[in-house]
């Protein structure tokens, strides 16, 4: 089973605003890098990072200057990024938009990764019906179903194991046209054939493989985190490298009940290995962030902090979304200022 889900989805916009993540690519993807490596360390602070520091920290990651460049510049103009420059250098950050939003993601990532709680036995279903000239709509609706935690029983039949949240209303009241029908209940066994489980809307044995391959890849790196052995681009790199893998699994497997999964299901284990190395790397990563950084700046800039995953759970509290020195959000276009 192929992972084809997309950042928007993995990071989806909850903030109300505009602001269009760069789309999920095979091999390198410069833009997503680029978001990765200011959402881990800087998306509470809001801080600026020189251009030359970040195109220098993708180069770690077999980037080239081109490439990383190209990356900045289109992050600018989706409004992902604010650029400023303070005499010959350029500075970028996170939009407030952007930062939001990956606040949100961040916080869904480790909050839908918890122990679940005793299922109730009983399912949500929406069906939904919306003209056939009207293909965006259904896309996107069928996108957030996807990262909401549901899957396709049917076509035009998605299933969850969990109640209705506000959220899944929230979209739901935005469908114009068509028609859209909600309800919860138990499953009625029928005495055929016929009759498909509400489990096999999702690849089950392929989200096992995808569980042991992530472990497979990160638990034998577990003696050299707790050693102290991983430092410098190596701690930057894995701790990319493994939010990216695991920010996957909410969509992979949003907590289906464990009532009814294979027994030794892996996602407790999984998340405790996230986190193990994501958290355990947080402070050699940040201070070979905080060197490269210092290579390209006049000055020290403040607020480069690896966060973890205490911080994803916390969010991003009062104050903490981008800001100019005198409170002011500053524009996509450049118009904020770099802290003197």
């Amino acid at each position: 089973m192929s992972s084809p889900f997309h950042i928007e989805e993995i990071f989806p916009d909850d903030a109300g605003h505009t602001v269009r993540l760069p789309r999920r690519q095979t091999g390198n993807a410069p833009q997503g890098l680029v978001v990765t490596l200011l959402a881990d360390y800087t998306v509470r602070t809001g801080a600026w990072l020189p251009s030359a520091a970040l195109v220098a920290l993708l180069a770690e990651a077999g980037v080239s200057a081109a490439g990383a460049r190209t990356a900045i510049s289109r992050l600018v103009r989706r409004g992902v990024l604010d650029g400023s420059r303070q005499g010959r250098h350029s500075f970028y950050r996170l939009s407030r938009p952007a930062a939001v939003n990956l606040s949100v993601g961040g916080r869904w990532i480790v909050t839908a990764t918890d122990p679940t709680t005793a299922w109730d036995g009983q399912w949500t279903l929406v069906a939904f019906s919306l003209p056939q000239d009207h293909g965006t709509q259904r896309r996107n609706l069928r996108h957030q179903l996807r990262w909401l935690g549901y899957a396709p029983l049917y076509d035009g039949l998605w299933i969850s194991p969990h109640e209705v949240t506000p959220p899944v209303r929230a979209h739901l009241a935005q469908l114009t046209l068509g028609a859209v029908t909600v309800f919860r209940g138990r499953q009625a066994e029928l005495d055929t054939l016929a009759g498909r489980d509400p489990l096999d809307a999702w690849d089950v044995a392929a989200i096992a493989r995808h569980y042991e391959s992530f472990l497979r890849r990160w638990r034998p790196l577990l003696p050299r985190v707790t050693s102290g052995q991983v430092g410098g681009a190596e701690a930057v790199q894995a701790r990319t490298e493994v939010m990216d893998t695991f920010r996957r699994f909410p969509v992979l497997d949003p907590q289906l009940p464990t009532e009814i999964l294979p027994p030794g299901w892996l996602r407790e284990p999984a998340r405790q290995v996230f986190a193990a190395v994501y958290d355990g790397l947080a402070h050699p990563a940040e201070r070979h962030v905080r060197a490269v950084v210092a290579r390209f700046a006049d000055q020290e800039q403040p607020g480069i902090r690896a966060h973890t995953t205490a911080d994803l759970l916390a969010g991003l509290g009062p104050g903490e979304a981008p800001a100019c020195g005198d409170g002011t959000i500053p524009d996509a276009a450049g118009s904020g200022r770099v802290p003197s």
